[in-house]
């Protein structure tokens, strides 16, 4: 699933070709995504200039004139800017337009992504009003980690993953930091020291910029909005790398499920 780095990769990416255009019109192929692509979409947004495009957590705002396209990647999905005329391939479900030459094209193999449509605050929408803290903003620290986890049974790694205390630090990252703040990331969220997590929320922050200037993580589908995957799976340290010795200490890297979702880590650096 496209985390932090692959959705604000493609946000940087689209940038140049979206913003100050007007959108000439969308054409929606697909309409059953994980949400229904409301019918009236392309009467709404047509004739309108993109004003921002913004990232919050794992979701991309286009503010428009009279309101916001809010735009997720799902599980498989990928934004891309294409020549229009080029003909779509089988899970392209829609094109946003901007002139003869570009389109916004996306390209989703699950159709776990949506695209939906707010006037107010996107902020205040449902999809987005209890997400937690940004993870590379400045009040993101290991007291804040602290705090949040006081009282908490969960394992560190789900508590990392929760969206309701930190936007978009998914499967992948989570143990990638983990493994760099040296912390078993089966141990209870209460059961973390405020100096450990102070470790942790600077290793989720390299882990996350190195990821950055990497293009992201390409496993299967994520490709960026010129079609090209990206190269932090190369550096990998424990996520995917089961049976593998440790780059660090050469124990093998152990998989266990923790909160139904595969955890990666080496059982001698964390603990």
């Amino acid at each position: 699933m496209p985390e932090l780095p692959e959705v604000e990769t493609t946000r940087r990416g689209i940038a140049p070709f979206v913003l100050e255009q007007t959108v000439a019109d969308l054409v929606v192929r697909q309409p059953a995504l994980r949400w229904p692509v409301p019918a009236e979409l392309p009467a709404l947004v047509r004739g309108q200039r993109v004003r921002a495009l913004e990232r919050r957590g794992k979701y991309l705002l286009l503010r428009l004139e009279a309101g916001t396209l809010i735009v997720h990647l799902g599980m498989s999905g990928s934004l891309r800017v294409c020549d229009p005329r080029q003909p779509p391939r089988k899970h392209d479900h829609f094109d946003l337009l901007f002139d003869a030459a570009v389109a916004l094209r996306f390209h989703d193999p699950r159709r776990f992504g949506c695209l939906l449509w707010t006037d107010s605050d996107p902020h205040d929408h449902p999809l987005l009003a209890e997400l937690g803290i940004e993870p590379l903003a400045p009040e993101f620290t290991g007291a804040y980690l602290y705090a949040a986890t006081r009282g908490r049974a969960a394992a560190v790694k789900l508590c990392l993953m929760d969206h309701k205390l930190v936007v978009g630090v998914g499967n992948i990252y989570a143990s990638e930091s983990l493994f760099r703040a040296g912390i078993d990331p089966r141990r209870a969220a209460r059961r973390v020291g405020e100096a450990r997590y102070e470790r942790l929320a600077g290793a989720v922050r390299e882990v996350l910029e190195q990821a950055l200037a990497a293009g992201g993580t390409t496993l299967r589908d994520f490709v960026n909005e010129r079609g090209n995957p990206g190269y932090f799976k190369q550096t990998l340290a424990v996520y995917d790398r089961a049976g593998e010795p440790c780059r660090v200490c050469g124990t093998a890297i152990r998989t266990v499920r923790t909160g139904q979702r595969s955890t990666f880590f080496c059982p001698q650096c964390q603990h």
